[in-house]
């Protein structure tokens, strides 16, 4: 049985899993992170798999300390100790005057039923987290969604069914479209989601109990107080890998899995890296050119997946794009240019470079050819037909293609008609220099 339980600590007013009830009848559990004084507030919220009871430090381990070392401005001004995989530190945002609250989603963590990653049903529930909050008391009725990943990538999902109350997204690298930027990427089974789900999804999937890990804040069980057997959990969990395998071809699974980007109309920050292109980048990208939305924003950065999430860099952005739309402050948001680019230059430095639009108008597309001879790239189609012939399961390279021609290398395209601006000596926070 689990209960509510309130209290005040490290200058918040927590309430650890409040219940949320769905229209059939199942039970969310949710953390809510408050400001001490009583008043209404806008709410950050996410909703997702990945036990709102496990801490960043417990679950994820390397990913944490190395983010740490190398920005030491993540762990700054907090306890930490409410740090949680891929959303926003309480500590940081309930002093600013918001609500944080973090939704365990049904069959996940603390949530009993069954469990559907990205499911139509998982998507209804979160829409019902959404307007149960705007109607607390302590709520202003406007309620944002901000995380990275999944806790990104579902809310184009929850966007496309408009939640009345949802006032603005920030979706930090968040694929949109589930055949082509998640399982099957032209076509082809994309093996990570298959590798992802059981690590990090069914090891707190709700019912694996005291198998799995505890709270280091409250000591309660992280994926809820029951302990199921291991056929009674398979049960209660749908197959993502036969799902997938079984479905080569972009059906109503995919679709009703994806974004409907004509139904996205809420302002959003579409926050994408340059490094994530096997999995989120064409999702946020395809955010700023086809939602329906009129304020929209996008962002391109460089660094780790999770970094900027949590640096000063990310984290005022966010809270710029929040204090406007949720609190409706005049900060300058509404002049804030529409795309706003980390361009990368030698020794990992970043500079910040504004937009109006994406792709950039004065882009110079060119095609080039490969050159089956020597695997060359050029500019002019081949003169002859020619193939190469490999084994497609063979060692990297390809066993029975050419050999590269040492020293051969891709046709640059020509230079641009003026150098490339030098890089002022100020990057942008939080880059390793």
């Amino acid at each position: 049985m689990i209960e509510q339980k309130s209290e005040i600590r490290d200058g918040m007013r927590i309430d650890w899993d409040v219940p949320i009830a769905m229209d059939d009848g199942i039970v969310l559990r949710a953390d809510v992170f408050r400001p001490i004084p009583d008043g209404r507030y806008p709410v950050i919220m996410n909703h997702g798999p990945y036990g709102k009871g496990l801490s960043f430090q417990e679950g994820f381990k390397s990913a944490w300390d190395r983010m740490v070392e190398a920005h030491p401005d993540v762990p700054a001004n907090s306890t930490n100790k409410y740090q949680n995989w891929e959303a926003v530190d309480p500590e940081k945002w309930v002093p600013e005057g918001y609500v944080c609250i973090r939704v365990d989603s049904r069959g996940a963590g603390r949530s009993p039923g069954y469990l559907d990653v990205w499911s139509p049903r998982e998507a209804k529930d979160f829409y019902d987290c959404i307007e149960w909050a705007a109607a607390q008391p302590w709520s202003n009725g406007k309620v944002g969604l901000a995380g990275i990943s999944y806790y990104a990538m579902n809310q184009w999902q929850v966007a496309s069914l408009q939640p009345p109350h949802l006032a603005a997204i920030c979706a930090w690298e968040g694929a949109a479209d589930f055949y082509r930027d998640v399982y099957r990427h032209g076509g082809i089974v994309n093996r990570m989601p298959l590798r992802w789900y059981p690590r990090q999804v069914l090891s707190v999937q709700h019912g694996v109990g005291e198998r799995g890990r505890r709270s280091v804040v409250t000591g309660e069980l992280v994926a809820g107080p029951e302990t199921l057997s291991d056929e009674e959990l398979k049960k209660n969990r749908a197959d993502l890998e036969a799902d997938i395998l079984s479905r080569e071809l972009d059906d109503d699974y995919y679709k009703s899995r994806s974004a409907v980007w004509e139904k996205v109309t809420v302002p959003f920050l579409s926050a994408n890296n340059w490094g994530g292109q096997g999995l989120h980048p064409r999702g946020n990208n395809e955010a700023f050119l086809r939602a329906a939305s009129q304020q929209k924003w996008l962002e391109c950065h460089g660094l780790g997946h999770w970094p900027h999430f949590y640096t000063d860099y990310g984290r005022n952005l966010q809270k710029r794009f929040f204090d406007y739309f949720l609190k409706g402050e005049q900060n300058g948001w509404d002049k804030q240019p529409p795309v706003q680019l980390n361009i990368r230059y030698p020794g990992e430095k970043f500079v910040i470079r504004h937009e109006n639009e994406w792709p950039i108008a004065r882009t110079q597309w060119t095609k080039f050819y490969l050159q089956p001879a020597d695997l060359s790239l050029s500019r002019e189609p081949n003169a002859k037909q020619a193939s190469i012939t490999y084994e497609t399961m063979g060692p990297g390279g390809g066993v029975g293609a050419p050999p590269p021609r040492r020293g051969a290398a891709a046709i640059a395209p020509p230079p641009p008609p003026h150098p490339p601006p030098r890089p002022p000596t100020q990057t942008t926070p939080g880059a390793r220099a």
